[in-house]
């Protein structure tokens, strides 16, 4: 793992101590004496992590560390106080200034080099998601703001077999925390999958389970992976806790714990843990918004072009069925004429409504482009197909469209063209483009007409010697009309 230390410190030997045992373990060191300096170094410079001196000329550590955490441009770098101060009111002083960790003079190797290690995984994390996130901005995909919200106090897990030991530390939160404390390990893991919590404290000293494997499963199931965990150390627990923080957790405190330090130390990990997930719920809006379409709220064409290929070679694979649906808008362009394309919009929109309705959750609704509509529809035989396609016609012109503004609803009816897959050297474009020719049909025939391909491919083979195609196709309509669709047109293709 390589990454960008800056070593903060106004004695050189210290500086040099700390760039030697950061470089053995091929981290690139940068340094400043002062704090002004370190501020510039940060602006100018990515850094990864800070290591800071808090007894320093001038500026201060824990000012350093306050100007950092207030800087947009720098309130993501993970800070670590290295002081000679190991009295709690010290800790809480830099925690409450924004550091992320304490190491005290003289420095253990061990610790540094892991506590070093651990943030600057969870800075790449944040660094990840921030860059996605400025990515999707900057191609103009940025999801619309959201209206803040009221702050909820953060809920914290506390998972301790002992029974005093797991309400002392419940005591020391409550009235800053929603505190749950659950003594069964197993119990606590799926405890943390079924609610959500803000943040997990496991106890170092369980007796009927090892809290390193607590830690473990945690970071291992889908749920739990980006939860804070601090774990409650004994003193001298060296060990456990370097191997801590090599698992993930993000944080230790050391008995006999003191209730400010336990609480900055929650507030640390919860502010930064509602950050990261603001990232990344940022990230996935815009990313369903780049396949969404913004008027229906149906997915769109980008989407459908990488989605309908998938669908296409999973049915193949399973020799199951699969048809394609086109649905079109009729005389759309006469409505826009006619009342004004915000008309025409509310038109798309309640149609598109009652397309989902008329459809199951796994089946795929698109909106193509324009007026045109497409469903793919996994696990459908071309009977199914038929039937989708007139629910569709049904629920289209079983009621006028409700126009904003307008006090007469109007009249709407569709065209809708069916393709089931031909397993034979078939392909998705050949598949689209029958749906497409059975819709042209529709479009062609007399309202209120359905179109079955396999009836009219039977009529072809029979009469194409003897019979003229206009004929035949008009003659084959009148057999299959449907009567009660007295308002619209719905094509039927099915492939042989």
């Amino acid at each position: 793992m390589t990454a960008r230390i800056l070593v903060v410190d106004d004695i050189p030997a210290n500086v040099k101590l700390l760039q030697a045992r950061l470089s053995a373990e091929y981290f690139e060191v940068v340094t400043a004496m002062n704090g002004q300096d370190a501020l510039e170094i940060c602006e100018r410079t990515k850094i990864d992590v800070v290591l800071l001196d808090v007894m320093m000329p001038g500026m201060d550590g824990f000012q350093v560390c306050h100007r950092l955490k207030n800087n947009p441009a720098t309130a993501e770098i993970p800070v670590v106080m290295v002081t000679a101060l190991d009295q709690t009111a010290d800790r809480v002083k830099g925690l409450r200034a924004g550091a992320d960790d304490f190491l005290t003079k003289p420095v253990n190797d061990l610790q540094l080099v892991t506590r070093v290690k651990s943030l600057v995984r969870l800075k790449t994390l944040t660094d990840e998601l921030r860059l996605r996130a400025s990515t999707t901005k900057a191609i103009g995909l940025d999801a619309p703001a959201a209206t803040p919200a009221r702050e909820l106090p953060p809920a914290v897990l506390i998972v301790d077999d002992r029974t005093a030991s797991g309400e002392r530390l419940a005591g020391m939160l409550r009235g800053h925390a929603d505190v749950e404390v659950v003594a069964d390990p197993n119990a606590a893991v799926f405890r943390a999958v079924d609610r959500v919590f803000d943040c997990v404290i496991v106890s170092g000293a369980l007796g009927a389970a090892d809290p390193l494997r607590v830690c473990s499963q945690l970071r291992a199931l889908e749920r739990t992976r980006f939860l804070p965990v601090i774990l409650v150390a004994d003193p001298g627990d060296n060990e456990r806790i370097i191997r801590a923080l090599d698992l993930g957790v993000n944080d230790y405190i050391v008995r006999p714990v003191d209730a400010d330090e336990l609480a900055a130390r929650v507030a640390t990990q919860v502010k930064r843990k509602r950050f990261n997930d603001e990232l990344r719920k940022n990230v996935t809006d815009t990313i369903e918004l780049a396949v969404t379409d913004a008027l229906t709220g149906l997915h769109n064409r980008r989407y459908l072009d990488n989605h309908l290929q998938t669908l296409f070679d999973r049915a193949v694979a399973r020799r199951k069925p699969l048809s394609v649906l086109i649905a079109d808008i009729d005389r759309f362009k006469a409505v826009n004429d006619a009342h004004g394309h915000d008309a025409g919009d509310d038109v798309l929109r309640e149609f598109a409504r009652r397309l989902r309705g008329a459809v199951r959750g796994m089946d795929l609704a698109c909106r193509l482009g324009g007026e045109e509509f497409i469903v793919a529809m996994p696990d459908t035989e071309a009977g199914i197909a038929e039937k989708v396609a007139e629910r569709i016609r049904a629920q289209t012109a079983g009621s006028p469209f409700r126009i904003a503004g307008q006090s007469r609803a109007l009249d709407v009816t569709v065209s809708v063209g069916v393709a089931t897959l031909s397993f034979a050297g078939d392909g998705v474009a050949a598949l689209m483009k029958r749906a497409d020719q059975a819709l042209y049909e529709a479009k062609k025939a007399a309202a209120a007409t359905r179109w079955s391909s396999k009836r009219l491919e039977q009529c072809f083979r029979t009469n194409q010697e003897s019979l003229d195609f206009q004929h035949d196709l008009t003659e084959c309509a009148g057999r299959i009309a449907l009567a009660a669709s007295a308002i619209a047109g719905v094509g039927l293709q099915v492939a042989p």
